[in-house]
């Protein structure tokens, strides 16, 4: 279902590799970068003032043994207890007086947990989330509360100067070498969770449209996910008013509720007329995953989804599966990446959400390819007159958070094409490229699937190679490294502006 740096399989292999990183590095790296990573007496995580480094990344493989197996139903993920406090000074005095102090008892704690299944508003009060915060506080904060504040990440700023109908997305090129199975872990900037294009209007169609064929192939949920879809959902729609206030909005009426009003398409939402997904299936052209902590083993399972951009996977096949079981097919994945994996679930804070970006090479836009998709076909032959112009890059820009009330973890991602024309005209790429599919490693290679177009492209990255070194683009005796300005390429800053025109 995941893929390893590959968006064929579900995007969430991509932590597979930020968790998986922590297995590679030396204990003394390993120990610099799990000082972010404090774990108190009961096994929870504490915050610090800390920031991480921009990128923590790996370039060197080194070889570590399983370790031994964890009980993970004893370790939780930070308590969301202290945040909870900040974001009930908001609240009026009836509702601020449901709310219990800083701390609660442990063995209470553990004892009543929300069941598995169970939806949260069938719990008594006193029923808590994997976070410490008890159902009577989830009530008592009600819709739409001070998220901000709950989670330890703030607001993004205005985009002023944000335009629909010119905006194109970053330039994101997460291209490395040495390409070997690792990750550049990079912090989210918070402006930079959700990003829009001018592509909105067709993308938000062209999903629903999926949906319409494919229905529980692309947006699925299972019991017990009620209060994360709900929670994910007002999470991205405040996201999106706060980024693009002239585009978006929410009102509350006594008649209906909260509604969320998109300029863009015209539509208004009532936000208690369907279910969550749904919401965000109409106005958010982003994929969602919803991956749930088991009180019963600790392990977190994929429990809910709306996933629109698979390739050679859909979420019927996947949901209700554990970590382990949805990544099987990815090589070495056992040995090297299961325990950190679990760890690195069991342990995020939810104000340190990560992104990074997988890529892979197609021929047109293949957004939704089900096994069996006649686009399929294009990845087991290389067309002798295939035309550079069909080829594109895609990047699936990808980000892991945790919810902090009901605890889940969120893997979303966007698909992202960028023709491979472009690159004759961004410095460092055509050779970057280059090497790693004529030396990356091959089994990787072979899972990421490039061959079908290598025939075409390589020549014309070589070309383009010693055409930016006679223009002066890069130097000539450069060494072929992953670019400090990873995930992007020099200069691009100024060529994207200039592309929307400011």
């Amino acid at each position: 279902m995941f893929g390893l740096g590959d968006y064929r399989v579900f995007a969430v292999a991509g932590v597979v590799l930020a968790a998986g990183f922590v297995l590679l590095l030396s204990r003394q790296q390993r120990e610099r970068i799990l000082s972010y990573v404090h774990t108190s007496p009961r096994g929870r995580r504490i915050s610090t003032s800390k920031t991480p480094p921009r990128s923590l990344s790996l370039e060197r493989k080194i070889t570590n043994d399983i370790p031994p197996p964890v009980d993970y139903k004893d370790i939780f993920p930070p308590s969301a207890r202290e945040n909870l406090a900040k974001a009930a000074e908001s609240l009026p005095m009836s509702q601020r007086d449901k709310l219990k102090g800083s701390e609660i008892e442990s063995t209470l704690f553990r004892k009543s947990l929300v069941p598995f299944t169970a939806d949260f508003r069938e719990c008594g009060p006193s029923a808590y989330t994997s976070t410490e915060v008890s159902i009577e506080e989830v009530q008592a904060l009600g819709d739409f509360p001070n998220y901000a504040e709950l989670s330890g990440v703030p607001l993004p700023e205005a985009y002023k100067e944000f335009k629909i109908e010119t905006a194109i997305a970053r330039p994101y090129r997460p291209v490395r070498w040495t390409y070997h199975q690792t990750m550049s872990l990079t912090k989210m900037e918070n402006n930079w969770w959700l990003e829009l294009d001018n592509n909105y209007k067709s993308r938000i169609a062209e999903r629903e449209q999926l949906f319409e064929k494919y229905g529980e192939m692309v947006l699925d949920y299972l019991p017990g996910s009620e209060l994360a879809s709900k929670e994910l959902m007002e999470m991205v729609l405040q996201f999106l008013c706060a980024r693009y206030p002239q585009y978006f909005s929410l009102s509350k009426s006594a008649g209906e509720g909260y509604v969320f009003h998109n300029a863009i398409l015209e539509t208004k939402t009532v936000i208690s007329s369907m279910h969550p997904l749904h919401v965000l299936l109409h106005n958010v052209p982003e994929d969602f995953a919803i991956m749930l902590r088991n009180p019963d083993d600790g392990f977190y399972y994929f429990r809910a989804g709306l996933l629109c951009s698979a390739l050679g996977w859909n979420v019927s096949t996947k949901i209700g599966l554990q970590l382990k079981q949805i990544h099987e097919p990815i090589p070495d994945y056992k040995e090297k990446m299961e325990f950190s994996m679990d760890r690195y679930f069991s342990k995020l804070p939810t104000s340190r959400p990560i992104q990074r970006g997988s890529w892979g090479l197609e021929v047109d836009k293949p957004l939704f390819m089900p096994p069996g998709d006649p686009h399929e076909r294009y990845r087991e032959q290389q067309i002798p007159d295939l035309p550079l112009s069909r080829i594109n890059l895609r990047v699936d820009w990808q980000t892991l958070r945790r919810l902090p009330l009901s605890g889940a973890i969120i893997f979303n991602f966007k698909a992202l094409f960028t023709p491979v024309e472009d690159f004759r005209n961004e410095p460092y790429i055509p050779a970057l490229l280059s090497k790693i599919l004529k030396k990356g490693k091959k089994n990787l290679m072979d899972y990421k699937n490039t061959w079908h177009v290598e025939h075409v492209v390589l020549s014309r990255l070589e070309e383009w190679e010693e055409e930016q070194v006679d223009k002066g683009m890069v130097e000539k005796d450069w060494e072929v490294r992953t670019l400090d300005e990873s995930p992007w390429f020099p200069g691009w800053e100024e060529r994207w502006h200039q592309r929307q025109g400011f």
